[in-house]
């Protein structure tokens, strides 16, 4: 990196960070029930329900929204350039799909057992699932998009965009032979959920996405020589058919333990990348982690609004970043269109 790269990496991850803070302890103040914060910073004992509901309830959720909402953009961003796509997303890598039918297979099961013992289960049994889930199906779709032992981006792509729909019509098929309390829960947990966890699951997944940003974030210059074609990226002496397979699995595995955690939240992976790509340019080495502080911080904002914009009723965060994603979603469709037919 250049001195001025250096400079401008710094200044702008060191902006992001104080405002991810700041969106934090912001978003912590607010809920659907009012908090005397001095009160609950001087007295921080179960005794003091503003405590509780501050310290208990909504400090883990809104962390939480930072951990997933980071791992998700620093995934779409690497996914974006590795595919050579910029409507690719992280769940239309297949990922997601398998993970959330082994996580509702889970859920199902978790309802049958009795009502002492189905709260931890589904905090754990549901999570493991969804996370064996993630990780057969990476498997599974490396395999099916490999041709002669290369990952083949395209074929990666097609053979994720299939997968997840067979996985949808599992899962509605689920969804279709069981009670109606079982059907309202699957159908929750597919539209994403950030509530009922502790700081123990928010420490051990921010723990396992440090792991895997890190390692995204260490391929920024590798990702900048495989934009310039595969033939440069070669003669620079980069081995590209194993930074495409890093990439994936580590994109995947991050996918899932996130779909483990909090279920389906699509959108953020696509959203992020493109509006740091616009602020902060396009180079990978200050978009993926940007894109890390960007993720955090929409979805931190998205959770509030969701929580809060139909109080004292809650809606799944799922919903917000869809109703925000959908239509971004159209307008790169048809931009990318428009280059096309200028071509």
């Amino acid at each position: 990196m250049s001195h001025l790269t250096q400079q401008k990496w710094f200044l702008v991850n060191s902006g992001l960070a104080i405002a991810l803070v700041l969106s934090i302890l912001i978003c912590v103040a607010i809920g659907a029930e009012r908090v005397n914060l001095t009160h609950a910073w001087q007295w921080p004992s179960l005794d003091n329900p503003e405590a509780v509901i501050l310290f208990r309830i909504r400090l883990p959720r809104v962390l939480l929204a930072a951990v997933v909402g980071g791992a998700l953009g620093v995934a779409g961003a690497a996914l974006q350039a590795l595919l050579h796509n910029p409507l690719a997303c992280p769940h239309l890598i297949g990922v997601s799909g398998g993970a959330s039918l082994c996580g509702i297979l889970a859920l199902v099961g978790t309802s049958m057992i009795s009502a002492h013992t189905a709260g931890f289960l589904k905090i754990s049994l549901v999570s493991v699932a969804a996370f064996g889930g993630a990780i057969g199906t990476t498997v599974l779709i490396y395999r099916l998009a490999s041709v002669h032992g290369r990952l083949q981006p395209y074929a990666l792509l097609l053979t994720g965009v299939v997968f997840n729909a067979f996985c949808s019509a599992l899962i509605m098929l689920v969804n279709s032979l069981v009670d109606f309390y079982q059907s309202h829960t699957i159908l929750f947990w597919l539209m994403g959920s950030l509530a009922a966890h502790d700081y123990i699951t928010v420490g051990l997944t921010s723990l396992y996405v440090l792991i895997g940003a890190t390692w995204l974030i260490a391929q920024g210059r590798r990702l900048n020589l495989l934009s310039l074609g595969e033939e440069s990226a070669l003669q620079l002496g980069v081995d590209i058919d194993a930074l495409r397979r890093g990439i994936f699995l580590a994109a995947s595995l991050l996918v899932g333990v996130i779909v483990a955690v909090s279920g389906m939240i699509g959108f953020v992976g696509l959203i992020v990348p493109h509006l740091v790509r616009l602020l902060c340019g396009a180079d990978h080495r200050l978009l993926l982690p940007a894109s890390l502080f960007g993720g955090a911080m929409f979805l931190v904002w998205a959770d509030t609004l969701a929580r809060t914009v139909a109080s004292p009723s809650e809606l799944p965060v799922g919903v917000v970043t869809a109703m925000c994603g959908g239509p971004f979603f159209l307008y790169l469709l048809r931009k990318e269109g428009r280059k096309v037919f200028a071509r």
